[in-house]
């Protein structure tokens, strides 16, 4: 007997991951065994990472660890055997930072990834101060360091993030100093973990979250003293970098006086205790009062120096006779004006005497050679009609007019005859007479 239905072929799966259609897709179990094929190829493997949990029960074959990543919040579980741990020369605790040879396996049915360890190795102080010494080069070359990347703190700040251990002296050191010196100022505290392998996840987030805080105008992470594996987390790559990009001034206080995590380099300030992070955020009220009030006396000292200086030389000047008797200056040149225009009229009186004296001795002079003193004597001057003048009788001739110049006026004359004769005694006239 036939049936009307028909079952329908098998669906044939794509036999690679690209070939999955929305379609034709792959079922879970397909893709889990898939993974666990090719994750069971994959050749054992050495990986670095930091212990942050440790679960070992006595009497139990096999361990279990969780190793985390020290830069990113990264993490997978590993299983190891106990034998492995009991063979290790120091015992392990969680923190340690370790390298694990471990072949990776897969677990279809979670869905999960675990590391199968057979050896395990503690990275030894030495090996981690050799990475951060290299990290720091890295990260001066990159210019993280220097100081023009460096933001000045404020001089008195209103509030003041802290981010230190959990009921930790550093928190003590900081607030109790910090409010000694300024007792109005506020704290934003967070307290984390500032060691072991959550120190770095919880100090990066309090560190963004001040930074973020606009009240917040400089940020201190404050942790005591420690040993060098203690001091690791503020020597981390991503925490370093975060601390560069913070836009918030930043103090760092870590360890003491010798200690130097990559964060004291590129913090915007490095204090070497908590104490002297608390007494470089914010000035001593007591000491500024102090410097005020010097400052008050100073500047009294030099306002009344400079009023007595001003009132010596205003006495200075009103002692002098130009101020004390003003018209004693008038008075002096008045009296020299006078003088020296007596001297003046004198001096031109007995000048102006002395040139008519000279001008009276020269006008007798004068006249005593004038031709006019002899025609006064009663000798005249004759001329012709051109105006020659006669001097001998040949230099004229009988009825010739001739013009005879007297003393006073003039004769109009007739020749009635001209005989030469003998030369007449006397002064003869000079050759300058004709102008007369």
């Amino acid at each position: 007997m036939t049936s009307d239905h028909h079952t329908p072929p098998p669906r044939r799966l794509a036999a690679r991951a690209l070939e999955t259609t929305a379609e034709n897709p792959w079922p879970v179990r397909l893709l889990s065994s898939k993974i666990n094929d090719y994750i069971a190829r994959m050749s054992p493997l050495w990986v670095e990472g930091q212990i942050v949990q440790l679960n070992r029960r006595n009497g139990a074959g096999m361990a279990f660890l969780t190793l985390r990543d020290t830069d990113v919040d990264m993490s997978l579980p590993v299983a190891v055997q106990a034998r492995v741990l009991s063979a290790m020369s120091a015992p392990l605790e969680e923190g340690a930072h370790v390298v694990v040879h471990a072949r990776p396996t897969f677990w279809p049915k979670r869905g999960s990834l675990q590391l199968q360890a057979d050896q395990l190795r503690p990275v030894g102080v030495g090996e981690l101060l050799a990475r951060i010494e290299q990290l720091k080069r890295v990260l001066a070359a990159e210019g993280l360091f220097a100081a023009e990347r460096k933001l000045s703190l404020p001089f008195l700040p209103a509030c003041v993030g802290l981010i230190c251990g959990r009921e930790s002296k550093a928190e003590h050191d900081v607030v109790v100093n910090a409010h000694a010196r300024w007792p109005a100022l506020r704290f934003e505290i967070r307290e984390v973990a500032v060691q072991g392998a959550h120190a770095v996840p919880e100090v990066l987030g309090a560190l963004r979250e001040l930074d973020a805080d606009p009240a917040v105008e400089v940020i201190v992470v404050a942790r005591g003293g420690g040993a060098v594996e203690d001091l690791l987390p503020f020597s981390n790559e991503a925490l370093v970098r975060a601390a560069a990009a913070c836009r918030t001034p930043l103090v760092s206080a870590i360890g003491h006086e010798t200690d130097s995590p990559l964060l004291d380099l590129v913090a915007d300030y490095r204090a070497s205790t908590p104490t002297d992070a608390a007494k470089r955020i914010v000035p001593d009220v007591a000491e500024e009062r102090r410097r005020l009030d010097h400052a008050r006396q100073r500047m009294r000292l030099a306002v009344t120096g400079r009023l007595a200086a001003e009132q010596r030389g205003l006495d200075h000047l009103r002692s002098r006779p130009v101020i004390a008797e003003p018209h004693a200056l008038v008075t002096a040149r008045e009296e020299e004006v006078i003088r020296l225009r007596t001297a003046a009229r004198r001096a031109f009186g007995w000048r102006a005497d002395r040139a008519a004296g000279e001008l009276r001795a020269a006008h007798a002079h004068l006249r005593a050679l004038s031709p006019l003193a002899t025609l006064a004597r009663g000798y005249s001057v004759l001329r012709t009609g051109e105006g020659r003048v006669v001097r001998a009788a040949t230099d004229v001739t009988a009825g010739e007019r001739l013009q005879a110049l007297l003393a006073t006026g003039r004769l109009e004359v007739d020749v009635v005859s001209a005989a030469e004769g003998q030369r007449a005694a006397g002064p003869q006239p000079e050759a300058d007479v004709r102008s007369l």
